[in-house]
């Protein structure tokens, strides 16, 4: 039962639900920005581009947020830039770790980094100190569907 004042209720459960759309719509542009930087504005030619597009399509992201993103990686609009970074350091037992981030403000982005290396007693490399180590193949991404870490390895 709502009690006194049902649009409190209403009103909390589509915050949660604007907040969930909000974080997905905000990556889903970031991939945008990121492949037309890449490949260029053209979904055509451009197949990482139509893979995002595509991803927003399945999020029911509006269109014009999708041309929108569009315009602002290509320049034809102002707003933030995004850079894609890679960071390289040794884990704890000299584990080599290879970062790749996409950030709007690169400053900002290596203090954090090297803050959690350091914090879970790690050291933030050099250039190239380990990206020698690592062969680019892909992302690989499995639903966790509430399986423990162990259960997934």
């Amino acid at each position: 039962m709502s009690g006194h004042n049902k649009w409190s209720t209403i009103k909390r459960k589509k915050a949660v639900l604007d907040a969930k759309k909000g974080k997905i719509f905000s990556r889903i542009i970031k991939e945008i920005m990121i492949a037309v930087r890449q490949g260029g504005s053209d979904p055509e030619g451009n197949a990482r581009l139509r893979l995002a597009i595509d991803n927003a399509k399945s999020a029911n992201m509006p269109a014009e947020n999708i041309e929108r993103a569009i315009k602002k990686a290509s320049g034809e609009l102002e707003g933030q830039q995004l850079f894609e970074v890679m960071y390289e350091g040794y884990g704890p037992g000299g584990a080599a770790i290879l970062v790749e981030a996409a950030t709007d403000n690169k400053n900002r982005t290596i203090q954090e980094i090297r803050h959690m290396f350091t914090k879970y007693g790690g050291t933030l490399g050099e250039t190239n100190s380990v990206a020698w180590m690592f062969e680019h193949k892909g992302i690989i991404t499995i639903k966790r569907d509430g399986k423990s870490e162990d259960e997934m390895m």
